[in-house]
């Protein structure tokens, strides 16, 4: 596997470097899915059109990672399906499904995989988890009532990414998610409990958002019901997340001996 990229994404899919040789994963895209920087979709897709254009020549294989994010399904007052529609509702949403196109408009063999809310080691402090637990840490967090986040531990996505190439997955679209969307308030609350802290909430109201289908993934995968996806599966991973962090040390009283 070549695997074109050196973050956070990038870094965890190395274990699986020596398989599936005639596969490319493409994971330089941009990591913020508030990003706006027209640039950084410009470096993306002149890197995304090299790589295709090394499939193309090569006969390989090209996995592209676009999002599951309210960002490019809208609302859609459903599941968000991966032959459904979509509306995208941000500039990165926007920017995804426009590399979408070129890929499928491309002619290489290629896997689109519309990932959730990876969470894992060495994970950039812009993204999700790592940002909101920094909020939460100095003592003010902004909560988007009516968000929904699909966590899913990065070690269980790389395993499912390695089981979907081995069974050798048609080209077309498929949601990478757990399948259980939280809202954010749940997830700052439990991020909470685990610090033992309480945080001001700065709360802004946000058009509610829908959950991710993954039924063709579990299809695909059947191995995937093994990896304990379920309504509380989000605090395991924000556990593990935790677990990784060094937490803040005690004041120390230099009166005790």
């Amino acid at each position: 596997m070549q695997i074109v990229g050196r973050g956070f994404l990038a870094q965890s899919l190395r274990p699986l470097v020596a398989r599936h040789p005639d596969t490319v994963v493409f994971a330089a895209g941009v990591s913020s899915g508030t990003s706006q920087a027209d640039a950084g979709f410009a470096r993306e897709a002149d890197l995304l059109y090299e790589a295709l254009a090394g499939c193309r020549r090569d006969g390989r294989r090209l996995v592209y990672f676009s999002t599951s994010s309210a960002g490019l399904y809208g609302v859609l007052r459903r599941p968000c399906r991966e032959d459904g529609p979509v509306r995208p509702s941000s500039p990165y949403g926007r920017h995804k499904l426009a590399m979408e196109e070129v890929i499928r408009s491309s002619g290489a063999e290629h896997v689109i995989l519309r990932l959730a809310y990876p969470v894992g080691r060495a994970q950039r402090p812009h993204q999700f988890l790592p940002s909101l637990v920094r909020q939460v840490r100095l003592g003010r967090v902004r909560v988007h009532r009516g968000a929904r986040r699909d966590l899913i531990d990065v070690g269980h996505a790389v395993a499912l990414i390695d089981a979907l190439l081995g069974v050798g997955t048609p080209g077309g679209v498929v949601n990478l998610a757990s399948g259980w969307s939280v809202p954010v308030e749940d997830i700052v609350g439990h991020i909470e409990r685990r610090l033992g802290v309480r945080a001001d909430r700065q709360v802004v109201e946000v058009p509610p958002e829908d959950p991710v289908c993954t039924e063709r993934l579990r299809r695909l995968v059947p191995a995937a019901a093994g990896l304990g996806f379920g309504p509380h599966y989000y605090r395991r991973v924000i556990d593990a997340c935790l677990a990784r962090t060094r937490l803040p040390e005690e004041p120390r009283d230099d009166r005790t001996p």
